[in-house]
């Protein structure tokens, strides 16, 4: 019987429950957008999440409400609860990106049907030995007031062919599963297999190994039934109703099909591990060293590049962080065990894009983009790795323990994640002071806190006051005033809230910031100083709650805030597709912030964009202003319909079955968006760039004002220049002013250096008035106060014009601004003749300071990166003339 591939036995699974009347849904993004409690989807029911808190019915597809669903789903586990990354590569089954297969129930089906389903796939259907399966239940918590899961046992027992004695009771840690410190839980049931002979089956009983980490007893499903909900203070509440979510390791159950004893020999990971012998010219299953490399390699390749195809990329904060440590873990691994010297990581896109097209298609449709990321990453780390590693192991000579302070400036300086600091010191037998380095951390950061403003994630963080029955209604796309009633109040740290029937205040969602303004009664008013979307609807921030709640108010925005900030939203959408047209089509939105007085835009691409491009893309957008184009808005638009269109759709955005679209000439600008624009492209006034940097290996940052703002600017760019002139005395050629100017600067800058060398002759007037005597030779030493390189070099050779025999010189200098230091020495000729060169001089004192250098006979200079090591440098000149000697 031939082997399943991968690719049939996920499309069995798939294909199982939809014959159990579930709906296939696609993977959510392995960057959760709506969810702020979670680095990174790590489970398939993630994206079910509002579900299982009751605040949607199920999942919705073509009019039908589904109450099952199942999926395959990207997950990453490397922070937190789940964290399997010190695993990754040493061990055959954990990774940091995995397939999740999962099948849900909202509401409807419980224990019975999924035990009964779970064995009927995996033993009638994929014909695992029953005598190999053990079911785990939760054997109750007394701290949570919880009884054991007799229910799942005794189901096990009568509706399965499993042996009774492989039915096992285990306590909370092992069978309760929680998604997070908060969130839905409950008792799970587990199945694991045993893989071992028959020899050693009969040996040792495999419920005795059932949860004891044995890689070949090991879990392949579990039964998740989701009946509370963690709150912040630890205790546990019933949800609305019963929910089940089991997940499956889609490696695990490969490897298990497939009669492997290693995920990485399974085909997921062969073709990646394939690639990687090939490019290291090494293969795998000869050396266990290099098997890990390339196991930790093919293994990161996946969380790094799907990490990024769905909106993350290597950053210094949050999930861009956790990118950047592993793939810097993987780049390492490369270095030292399979000699890559060179950026390579990049170079395995394209084979794991092509292996996953049809399953996660998102990540082929940007290879390139996802590529220059990487590669990017990788050049950046490369060019200090060598450097670092190097001084970890100066750091360590002789020592049982790195000091805190050296595995921060590795992370400072050289870009070493702790954990892989971490990692090389456990290779080496070293303990590290992580207690001190995270001191170091938290009195390096800056934690900026954003001033008013409130957030709300979850339905259950508040609490209302019902003062009128009724749904909230957004009406701002068409009003800016409102008649309304309060329908509750509540509050949040202290700051009263308000839920409006009807408000035209737009509340703070795709980067455009949240309306302002004010409600009327009679003489009462309340200020609105931000709103924010939630499951009851718009949360209006007042500055006070009035007396009386009741009776009709009139809710007014900000307009003429409201109008600039429709400015800069137009114009936003303006320069996207200036930007697409100038840079390529592997432009695409990554984040955004639309205010009254200014736009900032962040997108995908891999290098500065040029003064020229900046100009090319400002003209566009000027030009469509200048035509007027006007507004084109369509609500409740189908998706496939807006795709048809051409509306610029985001990677990894779930998007509802009717959508908005916003078009400002339907041959330039469509995109689906939810704020609020100007009626013409002219209301903009002018567009100018202020800025552009980057935010993140592969990704870009520009921002813009229009309108008023762009009016101050320009106005307060005359006034400047205005000013320029009449400093410079001159009203009308202001650039040949400058230029003379700078000409005549230059010269005076001449005239400085001149002197600077005049005094530095006199230092070296002085140091060759003290010379040491080392077996007859004279040896002149001398630090030269801030004289750069080429300064040193000049005094070289005129101390070889001062000193023309039986002499060796050797200056140094330091840079404390950039932490470095610089040595020049000088032989005369007649040494040189004897065999003393000043290029092995160098080159010997040069690896004292951190660096290196070289040079002709007579005269040699070096760099390094220790300025507190020109003393050791000195120090071993006299050595070095001895062993010239000898």
């Amino acid at each position: 019987m031939p082997v399943k591939s991968s690719a049939q036995i996920r499309k069995e699974f798939l294909d199982f429950f939809r014959e159990k009347d579930h709906l296939i849904v696609d993977s959510a993004p392995v960057v959760p957008k709506d969810d702020p409690t979670l680095l990174f989807t790590n489970a398939g029911m993630n994206q079910f999440k509002p579900i299982f808190l009751g605040e949607e019915e199920g999942l919705v597809e073509n009019k039908k409400l589904w109450k099952r669903a199942a999926d395959t789903q990207k997950c990453i586990r490397v922070s937190g609860k789940h964290n399997d990354l010190e695993e990754v590569g040493h061990d055959t089954y954990h990774h940091t990106l995995f397939e999740m297969l999962g099948n849900w129930s909202f509401g409807d089906y419980f224990k019975e049907e999924a035990i009964e389903w779970a064995w009927e796939l995996l033993v009638d259907r994929w014909g695992l030995e029953p005598d190999r399966l053990y079911a785990t239940v939760f054997g109750g918590d007394e701290e949570d007031g919880l009884p054991p899961d007799d229910e799942s046992a005794e189901l096990w027992a009568k509706k399965t062919s499993i042996n009774p004695d492989h039915i096992m009771k285990f306590g909370k840690k092992d069978n309760f599963w929680e998604m997070g410190e908060t969130g839905p839980c409950g008792p799970c049931s587990e199945l694991h297999i045993d893989l071992r002979s028959d020899e050693d089956r009969k040996k040792t009983p495999g419920a005795t190994l059932v949860n004891m980490d044995d890689p070949r007893v090991m879990e392949i499903w579990n039964l998740v039934f989701i009946q509370f909900n963690r709150l912040a203070d630890g205790s546990l509440e019933k949800l609305p109703a019963q929910h089940v979510d089991t997940g499956m390791g889609f490696e695990r159950v490969c490897a298990v099909i497939q009669g492997k004893t290693s995920n990485y020999d399974t085909d997921v990971f062969q073709p990646v591990i394939q690639e990687i012998g090939k490019m290291a010219g090494k293969t795998y299953g000869d050396d266990e060293a290099i098997d890990i490399a390339m196991r930790v390699i093919a293994d990161h390749i996946r969380a790094v590049s799907f990490s990024i195809a769905d909106g993350a990329s290597p950053s210094n904060e949050g999930r861009g962080y956790v990118i950047r440590r592993i793939l810097r873990r993987a780049i390492r691994y490369g270095w030292d065990r399979l000699e890559f010297k060179e950026p390579f990581m990049s170079k395995l896109v394209p084979t794991l894009a092509n292996q996953f097209r049809d399953v996660f298609p998102e990540l082929h449709a940007q290879m390139e983009y996802v590529q220059n990321v990487i590669k990017a990453e990788e050049k950046s780390f490369l060019k200090t790795l060598g450097q670092g590693i190097e001084l970890f192991n100066s750091m360590i000579a002789g020592s049982k323990k790195l000091s805190g302070d050296d595995a921060f400036k590795l992370h400072d300086t050289y870009g070493f994640p702790i954990d892989l600091t971490e990692l090389m010191a456990r290779e080496k037998g070293i303990e590290v002071d992580t207690v001190r380095f995270n001191e170091l951390m938290k009195q390096q950061k800056e934690r900026a806190r954003a001033a008013g403003k409130f957030s709300v994630s979850e339905k259950s963080d508040l609490s209302w006051q019902k003062i009128h029955e009724g749904e909230s209604l957004f009406v701002g796309y068409d009003e800016h005033t409102a008649e309304c009633r309060i329908l509750a109040v509540s509050e949040r740290d202290g700051k009263p809230l308000l839920l409006l029937d009807k408000t035209p205040f737009y509340a703070e969602a795709g980067g455009q910031i949240a309306d302002t303004g004010v409600l009327k009664k009679n003489a009462t008013e309340l200020k609105v100083l931000d709103v924010q979307k939630s499951p009851d609807g718009h949360l209006h921030l007042v500055d006070k709650l009035p007396s009386d709640l009741s009776g009709t108010w009139t809710a007014e925005i900000d307009l003429d805030r409201r109008i600039e900030i429709e400015k800069h939203h137009t114009a936003t959408h303006l320069m996207h597709a200036a930007l697409r047209q100038t840079l390529g089509e592997h432009v695409a939105q990554k984040g955004s912030l639309v205010a009254p007085d200014r736009l900032r835009f962040d997108f995908s691409h891999f290098e500065a964009i040029s003064a020229d491009e900046l100009s090319k893309i400002e003209e566009q957008v000027n030009e469509k202003i200048q035509e007027n184009i006007p507004l084109l808005e369509d609500r409740n638009v189908p998706i496939d319909e807006a795709r048809n269109r051409g509306a610029m759709m985001l990677f990894g955005e779930k998007y509802g079955e009717l959508v908005r679209v916003i078009t400002f000439d339907p041959d330039f600008s469509v995109e689906l968006c939810g704020g609020t624009h100007v009626s013409a492209t002219g209301k903009i006034g002018y567009f100018r760039f202020i800025n552009e940097t980057s935010v993140a290996a592969g990704i870009r940052r520009v921002e813009a004002i229009v309108g008023k703002t762009a009016d101050k600017e320009l106005r307060s760019e005359k006034e400047q220049l205005e000013l320029v002139k009449k400093m410079i005395g001159t009203q009308k050629d202001v650039v040949s002013s400058l230029e003379m100017l700078i000409e005549k600067n230059r010269e005076l800058e001449k005239e400085i250096q001149k002197l600077k060398q005049s005094e530095a002759g006199g230092e070296l007037d002085q140091i060759l008035e003290n010379a040491a005597e080392v077996n007859s030779i004279q040896l002149f030493t001398g630090e030269i106060a801030s004289a750069d390189m080429d300064t040193l070099k000049q005094l070289g050779y005129d101390s070889l014009q001062k000193k023309r025999e039986n002499s060796v010189i050797v200056l140094a200098s330091r840079d404390p601004d950039e932490d470095k230091v610089y040595l020049m020495a000088a032989v005369t000729d007649d040494l040189v003749g004897k065999g003393l060169k000043a290029g092995s001089l160098v080159s010997k004192l040069g690896k004292i300071v951190g660096g290196g250098g070289g040079g002709q006979p007579g005269l040699a200079t070096a760099g390094g990166r220790f300025p507190d090591k020109i003393d050791d440098a000195f120090n071993a000149i006299t050595e070095w003339i001895k062993e010239q000697q000898s």
